[in-house]
């Protein structure tokens, strides 16, 4: 059993060396979202969302609250969800 521990956390490194290798970082990915909706960064998460590492991004301007989802790997903005104020 101990050695079979050994090996999963061995691959398990690897695997978590792997991704923060290959993966754009979060101020990159603020900058991105920052592209498709100006405004403040309210918070920042980094979430593994059907098959895949994803930012989400809070942002917070004069038009209501948004949420920019940045693919992590590509950097490719993958959806922006809002709740614009109706005033």
């Amino acid at each position: 059993m101990d050695n079979n521990s050994y090996n999963n956390n061995f691959y398990y490194s690897l695997w978590d060396n792997y991704w923060m290798s290959y993966r754009i970082n979060s101020e990159g990915a603020i900058q991105l979202a920052l592209q498709q909706v100006p405004g403040q960064v309210m918070k920042l998460e980094l979430d593994y969302e059907n098959g895949r590492l994803v930012y989400e991004i809070e942002i917070r301007n004069t038009s209501g609250e948004y949420e920019v989802y940045v693919d992590a790997i590509t950097g490719q903005i993958l959806r922006v969800e809002g709740d614009a104020n109706s005033d």
